[in-house]
Parts: C-alpha cells; structure tokens; sequence
C-alpha cells in the first residue's frame, strides 16, 4: 500500500523552480567555493531582507554543519554553550557539538523555549572558575523542537540579557521561515539580525533540495569565519549548487516565506480536523507541527497508510504523534488523513 510520509518537511525533493534553476545552470561554468555570482546574487537578496543589519553570509549543506561551524567558531576551549533539554543540538545530533570540545550546559524548556530566568540560573549554577566551564553562547531555535514560536517580546529579552552578561546569541533556523510565517510571530528577519550575533537560514526544510545559509552579524565574529568553514567541512567546492537555490528562495517570488505559510497552512488544517474529531493535541500547533495525542489502537490503524513519528508515550494506552507538514503537502494529503481518523 502507497503510504504519504508525514514523518518530516523534507521527504520531496526541492521546489520545481528551484530544481528548473538547477537544470539550466548544469553546463554555465563558475568560480568554486562559493565565489560565484549565484551565491552573490543569493547573499544580495538574503541582505536585503536584515534591514541595517551588514552581515556576513555563507551557505552549508546541512543544518548539523550549520551549528558546527558556527558554534566552534565563536567559543574558546573551555567555553560552553547553554541549551534546553529538547534543543536540537542536545537531543537530534549525535554530540556534534560536544565532539568539538564544548560542553552544552542543559536547562529546561518552557513551552520548549529558553528564557531569560533559566538563562540566568544556568548562569549562576556554573560559576566555579576555572573549576567549571564558562557559560558563553545561548543556542535557542525558532521554531523550536516542539513547533513554538519566539515572540518579538521574548527574543528581545533574550538579547538584552545576553549583551549585560557577555554572551553570544546564537539562533538555529531549521525552520526559520515556518516560525517567520506563523500568525504567532510578530519578528521579521530583520529582527532576527538585529538581536542575535550569528543565526542560520534553513533551506533543507524550506523547499530547497539542501543547503543553509549561516548570518554572521556580530563584527566580532566575521574575521577569519571561512577558515572555520574550511577546517570543519563546510566549504563545497560547488559551492554554487547552494547559491542558486538560496536565490531562488529570496527572489522575485519569495519562495521562503510562500512555501513556509503554505506548510502552516497545512498544519493548522490538520490541528483542526483532529481537534474537530474530538482529540487534544500535546501542544498548540503554532507552524508546520502538529502533536495530537491518540490511543496506540487509532495510531496503529494510521500508520497502515500514513508514515510518523510516535513521539512520546502519553499513559498506558495513548502517544503523542508527530505530524509534519511541507511545502508540497496538499490538501487532498490532509484530507485522506483525516478521513481515516475515527471519531474520538
């Protein structure tokens, strides 16, 4: 049986116009590493989004090398970074980030977001110098692991704080333009550039085939970034298989933020058949993931013609299920989804 994947926002390929920009740029020869006029024109239309913000941009190809670079660049040896426990570099990388050396100093979510009164107790919790390694850099990700969002208000918060006690901001952007897009934000990119010292811009999980672009924006943090790059593997010699495609997303149609309130729209849909059919949902869908809880039995009849994540077990007889929506979700996908759903 043909089953339709709602396991991540990443399954299909990339937009048709991107891969169309890939196709006739196949034979047109350029400069490796990044120094074509793609990536160019791409950085050109990413900086025209950060108002007057200057900053630095280099494309990657994943989100894990993304948090690699950045964050090993920005820290000394016996600097750490605080996180929550749900973070994405605490719980979905393998340790990337403590393989570089620096310890993640893990405090817990609220709402799966950090905050200033966590951020403060981390602080106070781990300052035994030189006995315990120096809190340095906050990694928080909008939208975070659980699909929330950072209001304006909360980030700037976050921003102050880290500038009165010396530390770094730094924002993992998977999924940047769904968390932009959601009715719940009110912060642009803009914003973005102007609170965070360096942040990425995902566009694996945005419609492109791979890549993601990291924003240095902190002066003090721009010299010598390409050798950061080069030293952990970031740097592609076909560098410009990601500027295209980060042109393609920022250009004249705005693919980013088009494709991201698609998949919220898609999502918001999905929450309120479920919610319609009688279900909680483990938290309120807020971009482009939905977390019903279902009994095992309903689950298991679903995964017969839908493919998911059984997030976490909710009871004896109930799981809270993760649901993934994309810019290539139709709504006949979310339709057959919930004619399949049994009233609870």
């Amino acid at each position: 049986m043909t089953t339709f994947s709602f396991l991540d926002d990443y399954s299909e390929g990339c937009h048709p116009d991107i891969l169309q920009a890939l196709l006739e740029s196949n034979l047109i020869q350029h400069a490796p590493y990044g120094s074509d006029t793609y990536s160019e024109e791409a950085k050109a239309s990413i900086q025209s989004h950060l108002g007057g913000v200057r900053a630095d941009i280099h494309f990657v190809a994943s989100g894990t090398m993304a948090n690699i670079v950045a964050i090993s660049s920005c820290l000394r040896p016996h600097e750490a970074v605080i996180a929550v426990g749900s973070g994405h570099i605490v719980v979905r990388e393998a340790g990337a980030i403590e393989a570089t050396g620096h310890k993640l100093i893990v405090v817990p979510a609220v709402n799966g977001k950090l905050t200033p009164a966590n951020i403060e107790a981390a602080l106070a919790g781990n300052a035994h110098f030189p006995h315990m390694a120096k809190p340095r850099l906050l990694y928080l990700s909008n939208a975070t692991e659980t699909g929330t969002v950072y209001t304006l208000p909360e980030l700037r918060a976050i921003s102050t704080l880290a500038k009165q006690r010396g530390l770094i901001l730094f924002v993992d952007g998977a999924r940047l333009g769904a968390a932009l897009s959601s009715n719940k934000s009110d912060a642009t990119l803009a914003d973005i550039a102007s609170l965070a010292d360096i942040f990425w811009i995902g566009g694996t999980k945005a419609g492109a085939l791979l890549g993601e672009a990291l924003v240095v924006c902190n002066p003090s943090l721009k010299e010598d970034f390409a050798f950061h790059m080069k030293q952990r593997g970031g740097m592609l010699a076909k560098g410009r298989l990601l500027g295209i495609q980060f042109r393609e997303l920022f250009g004249t149609k705005k693919l980013f933020f088009t494709m991201a309130r698609h998949a919220n729209a898609m999502a918001e849909k999905l929450a309120a058949g479920i919610s319609s059919a009688g279900y909680l949902l483990s938290a309120e869908s807020e971009t482009n993931q939905v977390f019903p809880i279902l009994p095992n039995s309903v689950i298991s009849m679903l995964q017969g013609g839908f493919q998911f994540y059984v997030w976490e077990a909710q009871g004896p007889d109930s799981s809270v299920i993760r649901l993934v929506t994309s810019w290539a979700t139709e709504e006949r996908h979310v339709d057959a989804f919930l004619s399949k759903l049994p009233p609870a």
